[in-house]
């Protein structure tokens, strides 16, 4: 059984850097580098998978790029 998803995070592409610090630091590896995508520094920026987040912050902190990603914690319903 899936667990719903505590948060969702918010990587803005062209702030970042490629530097996969972020993708080493997540816990639940849902972040991944794109060779697919080049933004418009010249790099392949890192990407939410999509779920899974469990907002603990490990990634925004680790990050060396201010403002490259934003966390959401998610409110459960009831």
């Amino acid at each position: 059984m899936n667990k719903p998803d505590k948060g969702k995070l918010e990587i803005k592409l062209d702030e970042c850097k490629g530097c996969g610090l972020c993708v080493a630091a997540c816990p639940v590896k849902v972040i991944e580098i794109r060779p697919d995508l080049i933004n418009v520094q010249g790099y392949h920026p890192a990407s939410y998978k999509g779920s899974g987040c469990t907002a603990c912050g490990t990634c925004f902190y680790t990050c060396p790029e201010p403002g490259a990603i934003t966390i959401y914690r998610l409110v459960p319903s009831h």
